[in-house]
């Protein structure tokens, strides 16, 4: 096979696929065990320093926040990380000082409302290093290839671009029409953290919405914490099969945290609170900032349910559904005009 172009960027969270497959079937099993637990077991039993790491979700919608403040709490280190439309989630473990190393498809950004100055800061500073660089549909095909068991999924995507140039891809001369062709590599994340509306206590879940990439990410990933919602009864799951998203034997942690993606929104449940997420990029603007963020809202509290309270507790939340619901409207710091 002959190699035309090799990207610069390291590789992370890659496994031979037998060595993949054996380890899955010596950790995972297919009994229909009760994995209900609190964040912080699951946080301290699946989560070590120095692991490869990934949080579902899309940018601000449906990110599993519970789990990322107690990442925080209990101060994991040294953790490389998926940057894939990761946005606050990414932002504030980076700033936390948990994050070493982070291949970047969509990092660094809060969209519309503006930049990250937290997790720049510690780029611009060398406390955190971007090793590798990708798109955001070459992350979602790492992870697909790591779902089918693949070592790499070939692609036009990254070809003739300087994204390949800063990634950890590999472009061939295609055996079948002798032109080049992209192999990424495929992603086995240590460890994911996915938040859902939905799931039982084994861990079938369901998601309202759009899944993005989670059910390519939990399924290659080795370790995988649920938080949800509500826990329902497995009945209640197996009344609407083909609305489970992800299916329990692949699931090694299930949390039930209601308002587990605050301050980010959780579609047809709750808004995101934009006051809260301005306050934080207000203080991030300076290590003081972030450190005073965080002992106000994760350091003070035991779990997240003392964060929700310190955030404004049942009125703001209350008020953060009827906004998503359309019964209120919502003026954003960053405009004027109501949604």
């Amino acid at each position: 096979m002959k190699v035309l172009q090799e990207g610069t960027g390291k590789l992370l969270g890659w496994h031979d696929p037998d060595e993949q497959r054996l380890w899955v079937h010596e950790h995972k099993t297919r009994e229909l065990v009760d994995k209900r637990c609190s964040v912080s077991e699951a946080v301290s039993r699946l989560i070590q320093d120095g692991d490869y790491v990934a949080s579902g979700g899309f940018g601000h919608v449906r990110v599993g926040m519970a789990v990322l403040y107690e990442i925080i709490r209990q101060k994991k280190r040294h953790l490389k990380l998926a940057g894939k439309t990761a946005v606050h989630d990414a932002d504030v473990l980076m700033s936390a000082g948990c994050v070493d190393e982070v291949e970047a498809a969509y990092t660094f950004g809060h969209e519309l409302r503006g930049l990250s100055p937290g997790s720049r800061r510690m780029v611009q500073t060398g406390r955190v290093k971007v090793v590798a660089e990708i798109s955001n549909a070459g992350y979602q095909w790492r992870f697909l290839a790591g779902m089918m068991g693949l070592p790499f999924i070939p692609a036009r995507n990254l070809l003739g671009t300087d994204t390949l140039r800063y990634s950890s891809a590999k472009v061939i001369e295609d055996p079948f029409s002798g032109k080049p062709i992209c192999l990424i590599p495929a992603a086995y994340p240590d460890a994911v953290f996915i938040h859902v509306q939905r799931a039982d206590k084994y861990g079938n879940c369901q998601i309202d919405g759009s899944v993005v990439e989670d059910i390519e990410l939990s399924r290659c990933a080795r370790r995988l914490i649920v938080t949800t919602e509500k826990l329902v009864d497995t009945d209640e799951i197996r009344s609407q099969p083909d609305r489970t998203a992800i299916p329990y034997f692949v699931v090694d942690a299930v949390c039930e945290v209601p308002f587990g993606s605050h301050p980010c929104q959780m579609p047809q449940d709750y808004y995101f609170d934009e006051e809260h997420i301005a306050e934080w990029l207000a203080l991030s603007k300076s290590d003081q900032g972030v450190q005073e963020y965080l002992d106000k809202y994760v350091f003070s509290v035991k779990d997240f349910a003392g964060y929700l309270d310190k955030v404004g507790g049942a009125a703001l939340l209350e008020r953060l559904r009827r906004i998503e619901r359309y019964e209120e409207p919502m003026v954003a710091p960053w405009c004027t005009a109501e949604r």
